[in-house]
């Protein structure tokens, strides 16, 4: 993206879904069809896309499927898919007898879940993020999967700490991660119980512009509401890199379950980066509540041994951020609250 240039969603999405090499290398090794669970949702139909374009840069499009299933609430993302050779399956997981309604498939990437409207709504949260996938465990457990998990399953931790890694304790907080929890430990079993090859995916926080942190500090700033610096800090990393790690880690999938934190290699301070984009916003933003000592920071040292370091760094995600507002880009409406301390989504 050259600095002037104008954003479109066109511009954007075909930011988000052009291949590395290493991806294309790494399609290569396929050995068939990819069902992607729960593709409606934020990242999902880029990262179908993007496994799409790396299929065919690699020459594999015609040998290898890839299959999006989801209920499909954004008519832009299946218009963007099916004009691309994605195979669209509209299904509600959760109605009898959709599991068994689906196709076989020795690849899946698990992106189902739900966070926001737990609060009174709990019992749908758990049947979304745990009783749901012990039926994709069993559905598919001669299947390779990926299963997509939040960070913010680990415990808040020292803001100069460098972050959780794989191997700290998980200290869920509240009902949506410990149904997060709940989630992990269904894959887990059918690695242990079927040898079901598993990766657990535990991201902090992808940044597609249309939504994310940068997103929602943005949008505090442009209407005048305060930013809270309660969680002082907190990882993101841009989302074409974030679904290029998930897809690059179908490969790895071990029934010892390999367990991986995907984020960028920041800790961003909340006051030094609204205050960078309230300058490229021409606004200056409003702070409240006094910083604390702990957040749900993660250490994706792991991830960059695997696959290197992300292609977009912070500070140039700022800059996108807010050029994609000027530019009037559009929202999803989908904010993070990243800042929640006490696990009440």
């Amino acid at each position: 993206m050259q600095k002037n240039e104008i954003w479109t969603e066109d511009k954007l999405d075909a930011l988000l879904t052009t291949p590395s090499q290493a991806l294309v290398g790494d399609v290569k090794k396929l050995d068939g069809d990819v069902l992607v669970l729960g593709a409606g949702g934020k990242m999902g139909p880029t990262l179908c896309l993007l496994l799409q374009n790396a299929l065919r840069e690699a020459g594999m499009d015609q040998q290898i499927k890839v299959m999006a299933v989801s209920r499909f609430s954004d008519p832009l993302a299946v218009q963007l898919l099916r004009e691309n050779g994605v195979q669209i399956i509209s299904s509600d997981l959760l109605a009898p007898g959709a599991l068994e309604a689906l196709p076989d498939a020795p690849n899946i990437i698990y992106m189902a879940g739900r966070k926001f409207g737990t609060d009174g709504q709990e019992y749908l949260t758990w049947a979304m993020n745990t009783w749901l996938p012990s039926g994709v465990a069993q559905r598919y457990k001669d299947s390779r999967i990926v299963v997509f998990s939040s960070g913010n399953i680990y415990p808040k931790v020292p803001v100069h700490s460098g972050g959780a890694t794989e191997e700290t304790p998980t200290e869920p907080v509240g009902e949506y991660c410990m149904s997060c929890q709940g989630r992990e430990r269904m894959f887990e079993y059918a690695a242990k119980t079927f040898g079901t090859k598993v990766a657990l995916y535990r991201l902090n926080y992808a940044v597609d512009l249309r939504y994310g942190v940068l997103y929602d500090l943005a949008r505090n700033i442009l209407s005048g509401e305060p930013i809270s610096v309660a969680t002082p800090s907190f990882n993101c990393i841009w989302q074409g890199d974030a679904n290029e790690a998930a897809l690059r880690l179908l490969l790895h999938a071990d029934k010892s379950v390999f367990k991986l934190n995907v984020t960028g290699p920041e800790t961003a301070g909340v006051r030094e980066t609204a205050l960078k984009l309230g300058r490229l916003l021409g606004k200056e933003p409003i702070f409240t509540g006094q910083e604390q000592d702990t957040a749900y920071l993660n250490n994706a040292g792991k991830m960059f041994s695997l696959f290197g370091y992300p292609s977009v760094s912070l500070d140039t995600l700022i800059q996108w951020q807010a050029r994609w507002i000027m530019d009037g880009g559009r929202a999803l409406n989908k904010p993070t609250h990243f800042e929640e301390r006490k696990g009440s989504y």
